[in-house]
C-alpha cells in the first residue's frame, strides 16, 4: 500500500479521507459481510480465517453488540443502506433472545444456537449492547431501543461503580482498580448523547471518569498512563501493578480529546494529548516499528510472554488517536507519528490477497497467526478507525491549541 498522503495540504487530507473511505467499503465490509451472517440461528459468525472461512461457530457476546453497532454506525452516518440495518437488526435479535441471563445480566461467550457457555465478572456486554441499541434507536426512532440502551449503560454502571458489588478478581489483600471501566464508560456515555441527545447524566459519567484517568492513572512524574494502580492512585509494585498496555492508553486518550473536541475544551485535548504522548514514547518500538502490547513502568521484564507482539487493535486506535491529536493542534509531531504508524499498519497488518487485517503479528512484524476473527477481533475496532478518520478528514476542525 502507497505510503499515507500528508495531512499539511488539502489535497492529502482528501486522499487519505477517500484512502479510509475505500478500506472501509471495498475491503473490510466486503471481508465480513454476508459471511458472517448466521442464516441459520441469528447473530454473526466471526471467528474467521485468513480466507473468511469459518474456523469455530462460538458467539462472543461482545461481538454481537459492537457489529451491530458498527453497522448501524455506517447506517446512520454513511449510507442508509437497508442491508446494513436488516443485519445489525438479526444481530439485536441474537442479542435479546439469548445473550442476557435470568439476573438481567449478559453472557460473555456463547455458541452457535446461543446456549451461554460463560460469564464474566465484569460487564462489558452491557456497555457494547448499548451503543448498539442506542445507534438502532437513531436509525428506526426505536423508543424501545432507546430506552434498553439508558437501562443497559445504567446496569454497566452500577455493576462497574458500586462497591462491593462486582465480585473481586483476587483477595482484599491488596485491592486494585483498574482504566478500563472509566474508559468504556466515556465512550458509551458518549455514543449514547451522539444517538439519543444530550443528557445531563451522560455528561456527569464521562466529566467523573476523565477526573478519575486524570487523577489516579495519569502519572506525570513518570510520563505514563497506569492500567491499574490502588484504590488512592498508587502504583503497586508487582508484576500487574507496573504493567503498561500503550494501545489502551492511547485509545483512552482519544476518547478524552474527542470530547475535548465537542467541548471546545483545551484542558482536555491537552490530557488526552499528554496521554498520547508518553505511551507512544513508551510503546513505539524503534527497531521494528509498530507498537508494544506490554510494557513495565519502571523498565523491568514484563511477565506477559506476548508483550513484544503487535495486534491489530492498538495500531487502529495510535492512527486515530495520532490523526485526531493533528486535527486539534496542527502539531506536525503528529503528523510524523499518525504517518509513522499508518504506513507500519497498512504494511505489515493488512492482507491485499484476501482483504482485511491480521489480528496478531510477531515483533517484526511477521504473522503469528492468520485469523482475521475470534472472540475479541471481529467488524469494530478497525472498521472504526476507518469510519472515524474518514468522518474526521472531511470536517472542519474546531480548534486549534499547542
Amino acid at each position: 500500500m502507497n505510503p499515507a498522503p500528508p495531512l499539511q495540504t488539502a489535497s492529502g487530507r482528501a486522499a487519505l479521507a477517500a484512502t479510509y473511505r475505500d478500506a472501509l467499503l471495498q475491503d473490510c465490509v466486503p471481508f465480513w459481510f454476508p459471511r458472517s451472517i448466521d442464516l441459520a440461528h441469528g447473530g454473526f459468525l466471526h471467528c474467521l480465517d485468513r480466507d473468511g472461512t469459518v474456523v469455530d461457530t462460538d458467539k462472543s457476546v461482545w461481538v454481537q453488540g459492537r457489529m451491530s453497532w458498527m453497522l448501524l454506525t455506517l447506517y446512520n452516518t454513511v449510507e442508509r443502506n437497508p442491508q446494513w440495518l436488516q443485519w445489525a437488526e438479526q444481530g439485536l435479535g441474537f442479542l435479546a433472545a439469548h445473550c442476557f441471563d435470568t439476573d438481567g445480566r449478559m453472557f460473555f461467550h456463547v455458541t452457535q444456537s446461543g446456549q451461554p457457555l460463560r460469564k464474566r465478572r465484569y460487564a462489558f456486554s452491557e456497555s457494547f449492547a448499548a451503543i448498539a441499541y442506542a445507534a438502532h434507536a437513531r436509525a428506526t426512532g426505536s423508543a424501545a431501543s432507546a430506552q434498553k440502551a439508558r437501562e443497559l449503560f445504567a446496569l454497566f454502571t452500577r455493576w462497574n461503580f458500586t462497591p462491593g458489588l462486582m465480585p473481586p478478581k483476587f483477595t482484599d489483600v491488596r485491592p486494585q482498580i483498574g482504566m478500563s471501566p472509566r474508559m468504556i464508560t466515556i465512550v458509551t456515555a458518549q455514543e449514547l448523547r451522539a444517538n439519543l441527545g444530550p443528557d445531563p447524566g451522560l455528561d456527569a459519567w464521562i466529566d467523573r471518569c476523565i477526573d478519575e484517568i486524570r487523577r489516579l492513572f495519569v502519572k506525570p512524574d513518570l510520563r505514563a498512563v497506569m492500567e491499574s494502580v490502588s484504590p488512592d492512585g498508587t502504583i503497586l509494585d508487582h508484576f500487574d501493578g507496573r504493567t503498561l498496555n500503550p494501545g489502551h492508553a492511547i485509545e483512552g486518550a482519544w476518547f478524552i480529546m474527542h470530547e475535548g473536541r465537542l467541548r471546545q475544551d483545551q484542558g482536555l485535548i491537552r490530557l488526552g494529548c499528554d496521554m498520547l504522548d508518553w505511551m507512544w514514547e513508551r510503546g513505539w518500538d524503534t527497531e521494528h516499528g509498530g507498537l508494544f502490547y506490554f510494557r513495565d513502568v519502571h523498565g523491568k521484564p514484563v511477565q506477559e510472554y506476548w508483550h513484544d507482539m503487535k495486534f491489530w487493535w492498538p495500531h487502529d486506535e495510535a492512527i486515530i488517536a495520532t490523526l485526531l491529536a493533528h486535527e486539534l493542534t496542527g502539531n506536525e509531531k503528529y503528523a510524523r507519528w499518525h504517518q509513522m504508524v499508518h504506513d507500519w499498519s497498512f504494511r505489515h497488518l493488512a492482507d491485499p490477497v484476501h482483504g482485511e487485517w491480521y489480528g496478531y503479528l510477531h515483533r517484526d512484524g511477521r504473522v503469528s497467526v492468520p485469523l482475521k476473527g475470534n472472540l475479541w477481533k471481529s467488524f469494530f475496532h478497525h472498521p472504526r478507525m476507518l469510519w472515524y478518520g474518514g468522518q474526521l478528514l472531511t470536517q472542519t476542525p474546531l480548534c486549534s491549541c499547542t
